[in-house]
C-alpha cells in the first residue's frame, strides 16, 4: 500500500525542496549505538598515530612528520562528527551532542559553542545575498565588485586567491581566528566558550612541551592540524561554491530552495567519503541538517534523485578554485576573466 507524509507521495521524489523535508524526516533519528562506534573508530586511530609519531621521534623526524600528516585525516573526521554534534544530529540528547562538540573542539582549536552559532547563521542565509559575513566566504557579485575601488578590488582578488584561501587562510582561521568570539562579541557565553577552549588548547600544550619538548608540537600537533584546516576549507569551499550554485537577494531568497540548489553532492572515493564523513553529501545535509552523516548515504540510495542532483567529482572540483564573483543575471558564479565581458549597467 502506498505511504504518505502530508501530502507527499512516498512513492515519488518530491520536485519542491519544500516538500522534500517532509520525505527526509524519515531519516533523522541516530542511533546511539551506531554514534558511539563512528566517534570510538576515529578517536582510537586519532589517539594511536599521535603516539605513533610521538614514538617514532626517536627514529626519524621525517616518520613523524610522515604519520602525523596521516592523522590529519582523522582530525578533518573529528571536526565532522563535532559539526553533527552542532547540529544536534548525532546523539538523541541535545547535552551529550554538546559535550562531546566541546570536547572535541578542543582538539580541533574550534570553540564550539561559537562555532554552533555561526554555523547556523551560515545554514539560515546561505545564498541569500542580503546575509553574508558570517560563517560563509566572502563572495561579491558582479556589479557589487565593479563598484569597489581599483584598492578594494586589489584586497579581493587577494583574499580569492587560492594561495590565501587554501594556503595562508586556513592556518589564520584555526590557530588565530578562532581564538576569540569574531562576530559573536556580545554575549558573555561566546567568550567563555572561545576563552574555555583556549585554556584547555593551552593546557594540552604545556603538557606536551613538559613531557616531549618542543619537537612533538612542531612535527605532530601543527602539520596535522594544518592540513586538516586546509581540507576542511576546501570541503567548505566546494560545497558552495560551484558554477550553477544558488545565490538569491533577500525579496527573491527561499531557505529550502537555496539548500538543495546551493549545496553540492560532492562524489569523493570511498575512502575520502568515510573520513570526511559523508560531509560531501552536502545538499542533503543542508535541506535537513539533523540527518546524522552515516544515514546521508542511506538518503541517495533511497532517492536516486537526489544522488543525481548537484554531482561534482573530485576531478572537477578543482575548476571551482578560479570561480570568484556571482552574476545575478545569468545565475552563475564566474571567474575575474569571466565577470570581465559582462556589460556594467
Amino acid at each position: 500500500m502506498t505511504k504518505h507524509f502530508g501530502n507527499i507521495d512516498e512513492t515519488a521524489d518530491p520536485t519542491r525542496a519544500r516538500d522534500w523535508v517532509k520525505v527526509l524526516a524519515r531519516y533523522r533519528e541516530p542511533n546511539t549505538w551506531r554514534s558511539f562506534y563512528e566517534l570510538g573508530v576515529t578517536i582510537g586511530p586519532f589517539v594511536g598515530l599521535w603516539a605513533l609519531a610521538w614514538w617514532a621521534l626517536s627514529i626519524s623526524a621525517w616518520l613523524t612528520l610522515a604519520i602525523s600528516l596521516c592523522n590529519a585525516a582523522f582530525l578533518l573526521r573529528l571536526f565532522a562528527i563535532q559539526h553533527d554534534c552542532g547540529h544536534a544530529s548525532f546523539f538523541k540528547g541535545r547535552a551529550l551532542s554538546d559535550w562531546v562538540g566541546r570536547v572535541l573542539g578542543v582538539l580541533t582549536l574550534t570553540p564550539y559553542d561559537v562555532w554552533r552559532r555561526s554555523h547556523s547563521i551560515h545554514h539560515s542565509g546561505s545564498g541569500n545575498l542580503g546575509r553574508r559575513g558570517i560563517g560563509d566566504i566572502a563572495t561579491l557579485t558582479v556589479a557589487e565588485y565593479k563598484a569597489l575601488s581599483p584598492y578594494k578590488q586589489f584586497r579581493y582578488r587577494l583574499y580569492r586567491h587560492p594561495v590565501v584561501l587554501f594556503g595562508l587562510g586556513p592556518g589564520y582561521l584555526f590557530f588565530l581566528q578562532n581564538r576569540l568570539p569574531l562576530g559573536l562579541t556580545e554575549k558573555a557565553k561566546y567568550w567563555v566558550s572561545a576563552m574555555t577552549t583556549n585554556a584547555a588548547i593551552i593546557a594540552a600544550l604545556v603538557t606536551i612541551w613538559y613531557f616531549g619538548g618542543l619537537m612533538p608540537i612542531l612535527l605532530i600537533f601543527v602539520p596535522s592540524t594544518l592540513l586538516a584546516a586546509t581540507a576542511g576549507v576546501w570541503l567548505f569551499y566546494v560545497q558552495h561554491q560551484f558554477e550553477t550554485t544558488l545565490w538569491e537577494a533577500d525579496e527573491d531568497w527561499d531557505l529550502h530552495e537555496a539548500a538543495l540548489q546551493g549545496s553540492s553532492h560532492y562524489v569523493l572515493p570511498s575512502v575520502l567519503q568515510w573520513l570526511s564523513a559523508n560531509i560531501g553529501i552536502h545538499h542533503v545535509h543542508h535541506l535537513y541538517s539533523r540527518i546524522p552523516f552515516y544515514r546521508l548515504p542511506e538518503v541517495l540510495r533511497d532517492h536516486g534523485s537526489l544522488a543525481d542532483m548537484n554531482r561534482m567529482t573530485l576531478r572537477e572540483s578543482f575548476a571551482n578554485a578560479r570561480l570568484h564573483l556571482w552574476d545575478e543575471k545569468s545565475k552563475r558564479l564566474l571567474s575575474f576573466a569571466e565577470a570581465r565581458a559582462v556589460p556594467t549597467t
